[in-house]
């Protein structure tokens, strides 16, 4: 299967003793709403900071069509102009941007025409592309498990999302029940344009086991924690998403934050543990 789940990754020069990712979603280029001055500032963010890094996560070009949902008569630039300027957009940084998955905007037209926008923007920018999500390995830093040349490495699973939801509550269960499937450090879905962060703290034994009675062995189960992030968009609020009766998009934009015990941001936090996932907005 062209399109079936295996990992990508990535490893980092071991001088980084911490990284900062963004997931760029939802700018949803050619609608009047856009808010391209947040978007840029995003972008200039990114390249400002050697350690920062970026996921594309979907609906990056508005994409009607007169099938669809939304205004075509009102959307400015065609679906290709869109797609070009996203390229554009992104050149910049394009060293940057770890991989690349669609939207449901960008599914409009590949469903209608079998064109596929954002494989044409993953190409362009040359980074790696899955269409419906994607697990992604991050390695960086070293001194990993008490070895001086190992990297740590955190784990991630990035999908644009889906369905539509009113309430915080509803919008948030959907990352949480992505995160029941894959095994990762943190987790990102987009869509529904409302920023939500929470840990999620599940218990994993250990391999390791000692000698106990009766030749029984026994061993510790340990706390782990994931991250799961719901992303913001890049677009006021008005037209469709207010005669919609949807709440404003959030147009801040969460930098998730990768820690290794080097980090100058360890000595923040008062738990110790072998390395960390943060999220500020």
């Amino acid at each position: 299967m062209d399109n079936e789940l295996r990992w990508h990754g990535k490893v980092l020069s071991p001088e980084f003793t911490e990284a900062r990712v963004i997931v760029l979603s939802d700018l949803h280029y050619g609608n009047p709403f856009c808010s391209l001055k947040h978007f840029q500032r995003t972008i200039d963010f990114i390249k400002k900071n050697d350690n920062c890094f970026c996921f594309l996560n979907g609906d990056l070009c508005e994409s009607v069509t007169k099938n669809s949902k939304g205004d075509v008569y009102t959307q400015t630039y065609t679906p290709q102009e869109q797609r070009d300027a996203v390229i554009d957009l992104m050149t910049p940084i394009k060293n940057k941007v770890l991989g690349c998955t669609t939207g449901n905007h960008e599914a409009r037209i590949y469903n209608e025409t079998g064109v596929d926008l954002t494989k044409d923007i993953a190409e362009a920018l040359q980074v790696q592309y899955r269409s419906e999500g994607m697990m992604f390995k991050l390695s960086l830093g070293q001194g990993n498990s008490r070895h001086s040349t190992s990297p740590y490495v955190f784990w991630s699973y990035i999908t644009h999302g889906y369905g539509g939801a009113r309430t915080k509550a509803s919008k948030a269960i959907k990352v949480e029940r992505a995160a029941s499937w894959i095994h990762a450090d943190w987790y990102a879905m987009s869509h529904d344009h409302v920023v939500n962060i929470a840990p999620n703290i599940y218990l994993m034994a250990d391999n390791r086991g000692t000698p106990a009675e009766n030749n029984f062995i026994t061993g510790k189960v340990t706390a782990k924690r994931s991250m799961l992030v719901k992303t913001n968009a890049f677009i006021k609020w008005g037209g469709y998403s207010e005669s919609g009766g949807f709440p404003p998009s959030d147009l801040a934009t969460p930098v998730i934050n990768l820690l290794t015990p080097a980090s100058p941001q360890w000595e923040l936090y008062p738990e110790k543990p072998r390395q960390g996932v943060k999220v500020s907005v």
